[in-house]
């Protein structure tokens, strides 16, 4: 059985990991077809302020303060947030992969300058210094990703450092080594393709913490202005929370579904790639 029948056959047997891949894929499916499903143009502004959910039939989940349909927004939202989040932990493992793979590998002095600068950005607190570098250098979307991405490589470089230093003196790296191979190629040609599951755990991890991380960004008015994001709304919402509270409970109810949905397939997929935890979660 090869790894993706493996995951495959456990994910039909785990309703919570398969509940969370109906979500994700019901969430990438509203993404693409944003423009068909969308009842209004989510910036379109209208005279119709501050309706409640059902009290116009053109806009299903009510208005705004400036009369913008707040399904179309939360429709549109999930583009910003599935882009945002996946381009940010796609950057964060490259980076994580980069160097946790040197550092494994490698050993030593490298090894202990890598691990010691990895420590360094995990000192940091990720939301403070997002807030600083997006405050003076923008907040357009690729500059999200960009910061997003960079604060978050630290936990897949460690993972795949331990990893490298339990493959990095077996036989089969051993035998690359004896035959002549190179450095590069022993690292991204022998080794990492037998550690990319963990990996792949670990960047769907983090789409979650991408999201949250870009919607608390939004929320605090460092989103993109021109785009319709579930941060920017929570923004707005604030200040009519008593009397127009579906602007706020609609866009948050989002942010939960999609960063449990990537919980739980993140959680499937680290079960599924542990045999271990596969046995002892069987025998319960």
């Amino acid at each position: 059985m090869t790894e993706l029948r493996r995951i495959a056959y456990y994910f039909r047997r785990k309703h919570f990991a398969m509940f969370g891949l109906i979500l994700v894929l019901a969430l990438v499916t509203v993404a693409v077809l944003a423009p068909h499903i969308a009842p209004n143009n989510p910036h379109a502004v209208s005279r119709d302020r501050f309706l409640s959910p059902g009290a116009d039939a053109r806009y299903p989940l009510g208005t705004d303060n400036l009369g913008r349909c707040v399904l179309s927004g939360v429709i549109y939202g999930t583009r910003v947030s599935l882009f945002v989040g996946l381009a940010a932990a796609a950057t964060s493992t490259f980076i994580g992969i980069l160097i946790g793979s040197i550092s494994g590998y490698f050993g030593g002095k490298t090894d202990a300058f890598l691990m010691r600068f990895t420590e360094l950005f995990m000192t940091i607190p990720r939301f403070v210094l997002a807030l600083i570098v997006v405050a003076f250098f923008g907040s357009g979307l690729d500059r999200l990703i960009l910061v997003i991405g960079v604060l978050s490589w630290p936990g897949a470089a460690r993972l795949v450092r331990s990893e490298f230093l339990s493959h990095r003196n077996l036989p089969y790296v051993d035998s690359g080594r004896v035959s002549g191979m190179s450095h590069l190629r022993l690292i991204f040609v022998e080794i990492l393709p037998n550690i990319i599951p963990p990996v792949i755990v670990v960047a769907t991890l983090d789409v979650a913490t991408a999201i949250l991380l870009e919607a608390s960004l939004g929320f605090f008015g460092l989103g993109d202005p021109n785009l319709r994001s579930w941060g920017g709304m929570l923004s707005r919402a604030q200040s009519h929370i008593r009397t127009a509270w579906w602007m706020s409970v609609f866009p948050g109810s989002a942010i939960a579904v999609t960063v449990l949905g990537f919980n739980l397939v993140g959680d499937g997929l680290n079960e599924a790639a542990n045999p271990r935890m596969q046995i002892e979660g069987g025998s319960t």
